[in-house]
């Protein structure tokens, strides 16, 4: 049997519900009481367990099917286990937080993220719409006694569900240096999707496409990708592209 990888399933922060849903299955036996203690749907908390036990490599919660009761599902010994390390992970996170302030608990959170994803940038959760089983989150890029610039992610209903995302929260805001399209900000065309300004900082020329650093209006640096041959030079005013679904957002842990 394989070793279980608790290490990767508790690198959902304790502000995703994911945990709080496998706590509750531990506390009610129960995946629907589950989902109403967390807030979420039942096909959310379900989404949430499948991640989960996909993270870890190991079965986390055993479902029973039929019976008087109807069926019910409980916690397997891994499922437990993945529990009490995500509590003592907790509790150090809070240990951590108290002596170094929570603007510091922040920063650590925001570097602990691993990920092949270049672009990552703070932001702060502003209007949430939600039109069918998609719902588009709205973002503010910098610090609030800077330009701020607006970014906008479209996710699911249920990874809404599951992160418990509300206005003002903290966030970070990801996405591919390949899904950034670059262009001269003089010919660029608007059309859907996030547009971003900012400075060309340096260029590298290559035969697939010049790779372009950016510093945006916000402050933040931008890595992003124009064509080939684009002639693009530091210093030039530029517009990088990103479309909606290529935002993943992140929640500081």
């Amino acid at each position: 049997m394989a070793s279980p990888r608790f290490g990767d399933a508790l690198g959902h922060g304790m502000s995703d519900k994911r945990i709080d849903i496998l706590r509750g299955i531990g506390r009610s036996g129960s995946i629907s009481q589950a989902a109403r203690e967390a807030t979420v749907s039942y096909k959310a908390a379900w989404q949430a367990v499948a991640t989960l036990t996909n993270l870890a490599g190991v079965p986390l919660v055993e479902r029973a099917v039929g019976g008087a009761g109807g069926g019910g599902a409980s916690l397997t010994a891994h499922g437990a286990q993945l529990l009490e390390l995500a509590d003592a992970l907790d509790a150090a996170r809070r240990a951590v937080q108290s002596r170094a302030g929570a603007g510091a608990g922040i920063a650590a959170a925001r570097l602990a993220i691993r990920t092949s994803m270049r672009n990552q940038l703070p932001a702060v959760v502003g209007a949430i719409e939600s039109t069918g089983r998609i719902v588009r989150v709205h973002m503010k890029l910098g610090a609030a006694q800077q330009q701020q610039q607006a970014v906008a992610a479209r996710i699911t209903r249920e990874s809404a569900e599951l992160l418990g995302l509300a206005e003002g929260m903290a966030a970070i805001a990801l996405c591919k240096a390949t899904a950034v399209r670059v262009e001269r900000a003089a010919t660029q065309r608007r059309s859907k999707g996030n547009q971003l300004g900012g400075v060309v900082e340096s260029a590298a020329r290559g035969e697939d496409g010049d790779e372009i650093a950016i510093v945006l209006d916000s402050g933040l640096q931008l890595v992003g990708f124009a064509p080939a041959g684009s002639g693009l030079r530091t210093r030039q005013r530029v517009v990088a592209a990103i479309d909606e679904s290529a935002v993943v957002l992140a929640l500081p842990g």
